[in-house]
């Protein structure tokens, strides 16, 4: 406990913000966040593709189009104010009046700079852009400059203007203010190093100070385009630890507390002084198989596939072990967007199961080993898949790691079965289902790809799909792959997440969507 408390008062230091005593409430307008920020890899919109950083950038920035808080399917003009859609091309009015946190306005200028920046830096995120067939050689010439409050963005891709406002709405295409990001360059850096711990953008808040590992501190900025933040300062706390992060939020050094486990939400529940909020979220977990494995060629075989699905304690899993934080959803796309399969037609079957691997010859002491993150709850929910798929006759081996060495493993092909999750990149239903069946064969990363699984027809369908534009029809191909998909595939779709918060009483206004990104302090006052 001496260790967690270590540069606690610092971090509110930082934010102006003095306490009296060793434990104080935060003061009013002053928004204290415990939460594990580890994974900052960068906080240039361009860059950064964690979730904390996502969760950070819709503070800090502002995208021509957004998606809207309660419906994620349903994009709402934010820098842009209105857009007219043409054959390959939007035209973007741009929202009046609009400035950076800088004070510098919003111009076309900005928004070419922003979106070609992107592509050009070419860091994990620009895929995303790159479904416009943009890449540094080209990604200027579809974007023209019509007047300084007007942009025309165009595509080489068979795809639709909304499949493109889908892809704009993304955190990579965040505006950024041009003239402060070049003012802080560094050679040929475009601004990227100075960006990693600091804002240039048109947001609610501005990083005041990032300490890696330690605390990201928010000024409000009163000029956003919008409403005016209500909170002055947010201090989001890296706190890696759920047991700590419990701890601050019941004596009250934090106001909201993220990522608590079944065991620390329990430990809270009745306690005075604290509300409990669920929000849904588009994450889904899964069991992949590699079968593409040379130590396990079972791996390949559809039988294993048919025979897992009937192995998992799904209502155990969901209800039970991790106390409703989870549901049990088994079409690859998240329940709440278009298109979602609603039906679960898998249950814990274990005498089903045997009966198929006998049937396949596979009933004869079949070992696998399987990857996992090393920590809550996926080391939970491998030990229920360890007992379920030993009923069965099946030996799982369990490898827990760090979440970078079991990515390390899935990339090099190395596992042999692993428990992931999987969140969008963008509120277009391609986005996943071009992960879950699409195939390229030519070296592109898919889940499809990482799992070794060979469907040149699944995936002509799923890019036909992307190319449909008729929404209606577009909806029914997505409906139609997700069947194929939850009917035979290489991974067993499970569980979608519901992420739970715990925030004391007297803080108000706060939002949280679906994606990753959706995550609203704008509103939020105590």
């Amino acid at each position: 406990m001496r260790a967690a408390r270590r540069g606690w008062p610092a971090a509110l230091l930082l934010a102006g913000c003095a306490l009296q005593g060793a434990w104080a409430s935060s003061p009013p307008r002053v928004l204290v966040v415990a939460q594990d920020l580890d994974d900052i890899v960068s906080l240039d919109p361009a860059e950064g593709f964690e979730l904390s950083s996502m969760q950070a950038f819709t503070s800090l920035y502002q995208r021509l189009v957004q998606p809207d808080p309660e419906q994620p399917a349903r994009l709402l003009p934010v820098l842009a104010s209105s857009w007219q859609a043409g054959p390959g091309s939007l035209v973007f009015q741009l929202r009046p009046g609009a400035s950076f946190a800088s004070g510098n306005p919003v111009t076309a200028d900005d928004v070419i700079y922003s979106l070609s920046r992107a592509v050009r830096l070419n860091r994990s995120p620009a895929f995303i852009l790159n479904e416009l067939g943009w890449n540094a050689g080209t990604v200027d010439q579809h974007l023209i400059r019509l007047d300084e409050h007007r942009v025309r963005v165009t595509w080489s891709t068979p795809v639709g203007p909304t499949f493109a406002l889908n892809v704009l709405s993304a955190t990579v295409a965040s505006i950024v203010d041009r003239r402060e990001v070049e003012a802080h360059a560094r050679g040929a850096d475009a601004g990227n190093r100075w960006l990693h711990d600091h804002s240039a953008g048109s947001g609610p808040f501005r990083i005041r100070r990032y300490i890696p590992h330690e605390a990201l501190v928010l000024d409000a900025n009163p000029g956003s385009p919008g409403d005016a933040p209500r909170l002055q300062t947010i201090v989001i706390r890296s706190v890696p630890d759920a047991a700590t992060r419990e701890l601050l939020v019941r004596v009250g050094d934090a106001d909201i507390a993220r990522d608590l486990g079944p065991d620390q939400l329990a430990a809270l529940r009745g306690r005075p002084g604290l509300v409990f909020r669920q929000f849904p979220s588009a994450a889904i977990h899964y069991l992949l198989f590699n079968t593409a494995s040379r130590d396990q060629p079972a791996l390949a075989n559809p039988a294993l596939w048919q025979a897992a699905r009937w192995l998992i304690d799904y209502q155990g899993l969901a209800h039970q072990l991790l106390q409703d934080q989870y549901l049990v959803h088994q079409g690859f796309l998240a329940a709440g967007f278009p298109g979602a399969l609603d039906d679960t037609p898998y249950h814990l079957d274990i005498p089903r199961a045997r009966a198929i691997l006998h049937a396949a010859g596979l009933d004869h002491g079949l070992t696998l080993t399987l990857d996992v993150f090393n920590q809550a709850p996926f080391l939970e929910i491998a030990q229920s898949l360890q007992s379920t798929f030993g009923a069965a006759g099946i030996h799982l081996v369990l490898h827990p790691a760090l979440t970078g060495e079991v990515y390390s493993r899935v990339r090099s092909h190395a596992e042999q079965a692993v428990w992931l999750y999987w969140i969008p990149d963008y509120s277009d239903a391609h986005s996943t289902a071009s992960a879950f069946a699409l195939n390229r064969e030519d070296g592109s990363t898919s889940i499809a790809g990482r799992a070794g699984w060979h469907i040149p027809a699944l995936s002509a369908q799923t890019l036909a799909a992307v190319r449909e534009a008729d929404p209606g029809r577009r909806l029914a191909d997505y409906r139609r792959i997700q069947a194929e998909v939850q009917r035979s595939s290489p991974y067993v779709i499970a569980l979608q997440e519901r992420r739970e918060l715990v925030l004391r009483s007297n803080v108000r206004g706060y939002r949280q969507g679906l994606n990753a990104d959706m995550v609203y302090y704008d509103q939020v006052s105590k």
